[in-house]
Parts: C-alpha cells; structure tokens; sequence
C-alpha cells in the first residue's frame, strides 16, 4: 500500500502540475477539516463495540452498532450544511488560487465533500471490522484500495479533459465502492450489523458526551495539519502547498506502518481493560509505545538521511521547500508513534473529558503561533517546527493523565520505554551518519545495499538494548518454532 502511494503521487504530480496538485491538496485539506465530525465518532464507534465485546454482550452490541449508525447519518447531515454554507464561502472567497481554475476548484470541492460523506457513513462498519479483529478482510480491502488509485493515476496519462476534475471525479467512484464493500461484508457476516432503529436516550447522551469531547480533540488534530497547510496559503500561495502537500503524502505512507500495527493492538487494549484486566491492558501499552517507536526507526532513518536523492528519483518536480518539511515530519511521526497506544488507554477509561480539552487545547496553539510567526517573515519551514515542539508536548501530556488516571508508573516508563527507545536512536543516528560518511548512495542500488547493512545493524542493535529478557525468550521461542 505504501509503494502504491508513494508511486501514484508521483504520476499525479507529473499529471496535474505543480499548481493543480496545490490546488487539490488545499482544497481536498478544506474538506478534511471537517474529518473531525467523522474522527471523533470513528474513536468513540471502535472504544464502544470493543468494550461490548470484552464484555461480550452481544445485545448491547447490537444496540452500540444500530445507535453509532443513526449519529453518523446524522453526522453526514450536518457535515454537508457545513460544507455547502461555511466551506463553499471560504472556497470561492478566502482561498488563494488562479482566477482561471474557478470552475474546476469548485467541481473538486463538490466530489470531496461526497467523499467526505461516505467516509462519515462508513465508519460504524469499519469500526466493527477492527473490533472483531478481522484485520485480513481490513487488510485486502485496504490493497485493493490502494490499486484502484493505481489505476486513476495512470489513466491521467490519457485523459484529454480537465485531469484535475477527473481525477476528483475517480476518487469519490474509488471511495464509493469501498463504502458498499464494507457494507456488503458486514452484513453478511456480523448480525449486530443489521440496522434497527432504537432510541435510548440515556445511551445516546452517553455516545454523543463521549464524541463531543473526541470532537473538540480532534477538530484540534485537524487544525494542527491542514490548519497549518491554510495558513501556508495566506502567505505563500499553492506552490507551497504542493510541498505541505508532499509532505502529506509520504506522512500517510510511513503512518501505514505504524497505525496497521497498532490497529490490530487497539482493540484488545480496550477489551482487556473491559474485563478489567487493567495490568494486561498496561503491559499492551508499554509493548505498543516501544515496538511503534522501535517500528519506525526502520522506515523513518533511511528516509531521513537520503531525502533528497529518494525525492529526486520518485518525482519528476520536487517542489520548493519539500525536503525540510518531509524531513522535520519524520521526526514527528517518532515522536506522534510512541503517544497513540497511551491515547487508546486513556480513551478506553471514558473520562477523556479534561484529557481532551488538555491536548487539544495544546494542539489548537499551532495554528495561531505559526500564523503570527509567518506574520513577522518566517519561513515554511517554522510551521513544521512548531508542529514538532508540540508533539513532544502532547506526548509528555498523555503521560501526565496515564499516571493521574491509571496510576501508570513513570519509573518503569522512562527504565523500560524511554532509556532503551533513546539509546537505539543514538545508535541508529551512528549507523546511518557513519554509513552515509563513507558510502555514496547516488544510485537505487547502493541505497538498497546501504539500507539493508543498516537495518541489520540497528535490527541487532534493537534486541541487545531494547528487548527485555522475555521480549527476547518469545522471540526465541518463535525461531525454534519455525525451524521445528
């Protein structure tokens, strides 16, 4: 899924131009900013049918399913009178871009909105899939995704129309098959997902408290990256959106990584602490933080030392700005990996609501710190740099509330998770420094030879001082396994 991506951007790119890939990363960030109607019930939806399951009440499941589904049309609702009022307004008004692509930034606008929608309505199927840890059935929708925008990209190649407004036309088709896929699934093999209307209005509160509060978080998420992206326009117009819009892309790729493997850890630390085994549903943090952190120090070193020679080779343009801004987003992907197992814990409890006014508040600073910072001649690259400072904040935040909240033990924190992620980081900085000082990658294959020798080394330098003694023994264990 990530080659995919990676790849597509590139053809698209190549296709569109540097001011239409702007263009419809700006626009197409717009209507992600009302993402956070769909995020925030996406969290509350999973921490509810997982909590059922670990109950295993099958009714109230039921119930949870039914309930979850009737707030997301209503949701849908009221994400397209936003869209049609507020978002059009700002489109047509406030947004910087060629007079001359009126037309086609409005069409784009229109078929991101409907994806927006069918995203907001297929959240409570999607959520049940990871409940029930049916990751493979995740996993092949996800591929055949990913092909599908294979497939739109290199059909640009011989479109004659306005590619821009087809390739936003391909999308919503794209995200509409995948909607029905879901859909046709769960209902074939989960019966709570059989729709029945059903009001309880205690239990309703109850969702719709517990989303309020995700809401505010995570309209402060939003904010903090498309926000950001916004604020790059006021000052610097689409060209530098395309980079932020780069930047994007290849954090949602390297994401893959780390959020399908804490999508399969996600659920159970909910169950667990549902069958009130909190010591088990702790010990799944602790592996989840390190063995995330420990995960993308793979991905993310490699592309931080050859940013420019691998931005070169997968794009034809490499637009202004690119390589600072992919760079200083790796660093945070570090830093955002080791924050999410601790944010699933919190949620799990259901007293998120100080928790949330806490970090969002936090994250909510970006926007107007960066804008006053470009105000007074800062440069793009400044807005990364904030976003990075305030997700070493968030992250000791989470903590704060996993030690107030859960009685999380800072000591073993910092002994078991935080010495040992610190000293690989040093060692992975002298493996990768020391191997780019004295080979030059210039070539595909000398980076692929240089990555591998590399990985291998930190790949041994990540169980002599990361693992723990039973880490080490299951991993002993599972050779012998495999050999037998």
């Amino acid at each position: 899924m990530t080659g995919v991506t990676l790849y597509t951007s590139r053809i698209i790119l190549d296709q569109l131009g540097v001011s239409d890939y702007g263009i419809y990363n700006l626009v197409a960030g717009m209507v992600a900013m009302l993402g956070f109607l769909n995020a925030s019930m996406a969290t509350a939806t999973q921490r509810y049918l997982s909590y059922d399951i670990g109950k295993g009440d099958f009714g109230q499941l039921k119930i949870t399913f039914s309930t979850s589904l009737t707030i997301h049309f209503a949701l849908a609702l009221v994400g397209l009178i936003v869209a049609e009022t507020i978002g059009l307004w700002y489109v047509n008004y406030k947004m910087v871009f060629p007079v001359e692509r009126t037309f086609a930034v409005n069409v784009v606008y229109q078929f991101s909105v409907l994806v927006f929608l069918l995203g907001i309505i297929q959240v409570p199927y999607n959520s049940l899939i990871l409940a029930r840890e049916r990751m493979n059935i995740y996993a092949y929708v996800s591929i055949a995704e990913a092909f599908l925008k294979l497939v739109i990209a290199y059909s640009l190649v011989s479109v004659q129309e306005d590619k821009l407004i087809v390739f936003s036309i391909l999308t919503f088709i794209v995200a509409l098959i995948v909607r029905l896929i879901y859909q046709f699934y769960c209902r074939r093999v989960f019966k709570e997902s059989h729709y029945k209307f059903s009001f309880n209005r205690e239990y309703f509160s109850e969702l719709l408290s517990y989303s309020g509060w995700n809401l505010f978080g995570n309209i402060a998420a939003v904010l903090r990256s498309q926000g950001s992206n916004v604020v790059l326009n006021l000052f610097f117009g689409t060209l530098v959106n395309a980079a932020y819009g780069i930047t994007l892309q290849v954090q949602g790729a390297i994401n893959m990584f780390v959020s399908n493997f804490q999508m399969a850890l996600n659920p159970q630390i909910v169950q667990m602490y549902a069958a009130n085994n909190l010591k088990r549903s702790k010990e799944l943090v602790m592996q989840g933080c390190k063995l995330s952190f420990l995960l993308m120090l793979f991905i993310v070193f490699p592309i931080l030392y050859n940013t420019q020679f691998l931005l070169d080779i997968w794009l034809k343009h490499v637009p202004k700005y690119t390589v600072e801004f992919v760079q200083i987003a790796l660093i945070a992907i570090l830093i955002d990996s080791m924050s999410t197992p601790i944010a699933t814990l919190l949620q799990a409890t259901g007293q998120i609501k100080l928790y949330q006014i806490s970090v969002g508040g936090l994250n909510l600073l970006v926007i107007p710190i960066s804008y006053f910072y470009l105000l007074r001649g800062g440069a793009p690259i400044s807005v990364q740099y904030i976003i990075l400072t305030f997700s070493f904040i968030s992250l000791f935040f989470r903590i704060f509330f996993a030690m107030r909240q859960l009685k999380f033990d800072l000591k073993v924190f910092i002994r078991t998770i935080i010495f040992p992620v610190l000293l690989v980081s040093i060692v992975a900085f002298g493996i990768y420094g020391g191997a780019n000082y004295f080979f030059n990658v210039s070539t595909p294959i000398s980076f692929l030879l240089t990555t591998v020798f590399c990985s291998l080394c930190l790949l041994c330098a990540i169980f002599v001082l990361a693992l723990q003694d039973g880490e080490k023994k299951m991993i002993y264990n599972l050779i012998s396994g495999r050999k037998k």
